[in-house]
């Protein structure tokens, strides 16, 4: 098939993960696949395309009429199979440029946000509307912007052969860190907060927490007035972050919300023991005290007892961590995500 990947994102998550992993998976099955992003995107350097299969526009937003046609001449002339879009503001781009019979539209719901009613009309010619989770799911049901027939749930899927290198290769370490985008629903100072609890407990342990954005400064602020400053560090973003999660002794992930937990289930393929809080997500890919162990939302003390906990007994740590890593590699595999999602492709 003819596949076009559209993703208008300025940084690189989870969903800019999963869009380079399912591109360059199915670009080894034997699909021609292009990809459509923004100047300065940083998609291009995680996928393994030659610059021609790469288009690069505007997609400033939902009505950008200029990028809107050059889709749709691009589809034409490359004679486009599938159109999959990853986020909200390119939908509209998207089903204008599959909007002829022989092209498909399809899309990926990352996230828990709620969908506009605007959406009802660009959505309705989605051949297929893939939810990364049954929590994301429910929340398009119950939006009532999608038809139940357009949904399908296919969990993410993570490269889990590279997490089995990275540990090979990993020095560990008392560490005890977290990944994600510096922002406030990731509650990164419920965190810095346990890590100060914590540490009066364990003195020798020894905190990271890799990400960008614009909460970094605050974050700062409140190591040095927690006293942290000596054994806290901001990694910033991380190329390697198999490297760092297999250094780990506990993953922490304290978010408000997730719809899938990326960065959770990476941390179970590390063989890392994980303390996340009690999201829509995290409660889909953790079975709590037995491949990781899920606290309140919010609840600092929950959040450093329960990492106190893993520190002080090894042994529970690593069975944890042992059978996190199985249950990653059974449920949670690239190559079941992306056959499942080819699979989707063909039948529409």
């Amino acid at each position: 098939m003819n596949i076009l990947q559209i993703s208008s994102a300025s940084s690189f998550g989870g969903g800019e993960r999963y869009l380079a992993d399912l591109t360059n998976a199915l670009s080894e099955r034997g699909h021609d696949l292009y990809v459509a992003v923004r100047p300065k995107s940083p998609l291009p350097r995680h996928l393994r395309l030659p610059p021609e299969r790469i288009l690069t526009l505007p997609l400033r937003n939902a009505l950008d009429v200029q990028s809107a046609r050059e889709l749709d001449r691009f589809v034409r002339r490359r004679r486009i199979d599938i159109v999959h879009a990853h986020m909200a503001r390119d939908y509209s781009l998207a089903s204008y440029a599959a909007r002829r019979r022989e092209t498909k539209f399809i899309v990926t719901r990352h996230v828990l946000f709620k969908l506009s009613r605007i959406h009802r009309h660009t959505l309705a010619r989605a051949a297929r509307v893939i939810a990364v989770s049954q929590a994301v799911a429910k929340e398009l049901r119950a939006s009532g912007v999608v038809r139940e027939e357009q949904i399908a749930v296919i969990p993410n899927g993570i490269d889990v052969d590279r997490f089995e290198r990275a540990r090979a290769e990993a020095h560990r370490g008392l560490l005890v860190g977290s990944i994600g985008e510096l922002r406030t629903l990731k509650r990164h100072d419920d965190f810095i907060r346990a890590a100060a609890k914590i540490g009066s407990r364990f003195p020798e342990t020894q905190f990271v927490l890799a990400g960008m954005g614009e909460g970094r400064k605050s974050l700062e602020q409140l190591v040095k007035e927690l006293g942290l400053s000596d054994r806290f560090r901001f990694l910033g973003w991380v190329d390697e972050a198999e490297k760092l999660l297999c250094a780990m002794d506990v993953f922490v992930s304290a978010s408000e919300t997730e719809s899938f937990g990326l960065a959770i289930v990476e941390a179970m393929a590390a063989e890392t023991a994980v303390v996340a809080t009690r999201t829509e997500g995290a409660q889909e890919v953790i079975e709590d005290q037995k491949t990781g162990l899920l606290v309140p939302i919010g609840d600092v003390d929950r959040i450093a007892d329960g990492v106190a906990e893993l520190l002080a007994n090894p042994e529970k740590r690593h069975a944890m961590a042992a059978r996190a890593k199985q249950a990653a590699k059974e449920r949670f595999s690239l190559s079941r995500m992306v056959a499942e999602i080819e699979k989707i492709y063909l039948s529409v």
